[in-house]
């Protein structure tokens, strides 16, 4: 089931007056004079989207006794169908190349390329790793390499006894605080 839109880019039925037309359109839309306007504005404006086909025709009908040419354009994307072209005919460098790999002969843990066409001749003398999947849960990182914890000299130092001065340095006694026994506070006036 296809949807269809409405598009209307200012044009009129043949013979319709523009005044007449954009008082129809604005009753029909029940809508002012400037949003009328920009219908008129020489731009294409989609009215509506998303119609069945029933209710596109009823659309267009209506818009049509009002005086306006409109557009009933189908919103289903237009699909190319595209043929592909045939797989190129191997040539020599093709049959040179598979003839290499299977002389090669398999090589145990390295992946053996056999070339399905011509461009991929080419890679027949790379020597690749056969990289396998690893089963879930596998750990696929190298394993860390064991470091020897490092090795200290404690011998040439020795523990105090609990209480013992440790050598910090001691502070002066704090000198008494200066007489300000003369010292008076008079109020001026």
């Amino acid at each position: 089931m296809g949807r269809y839109e409405i598009a209307f880019s200012g044009k009129l039925v043949p013979g319709a007056q523009l005044e007449l037309v954009q008082a129809n359109l604005a009753k029909l839309f029940q809508a002012d004079a400037q949003r009328i306007a920009l219908l008129f504005s020489g731009r294409r404006v989609i009215l509506k989207n998303n119609l069945d086909e029933a209710a596109a025709e009823k659309y267009r009908s209506a818009l049509e006794r009002a005086g306006a040419l409109v557009e009933v354009l189908s919103m289903e994307p237009e699909i190319e169908e595209v043929e592909l072209a045939p797989p190129p005919e191997p040539d020599a460098s093709y049959e040179r190349g598979r003839a290499v790999a299977e002389a090669q002969g398999p090589v145990p843990g390295r992946l053996k390329v056999v070339p399905r066409d011509e461009y991929m001749a080419a890679f027949v003398g790379v020597d690749a790793p056969d990289f396998g999947i690893a089963p879930v849960g596998a750990d696929l990182q190298d394993a860390k390499p064991q470091t020897p914890p490092p090795s200290f000299d404690f011998s040439s130092l020795s523990v105090a006894p609990a209480g013992s001065d440790m050598g910090q340095a001691k502070t002066a006694p704090a000198a008494p605080p200066p007489d300000t026994s003369h010292l008076r506070l008079e109020e001026r006036k």
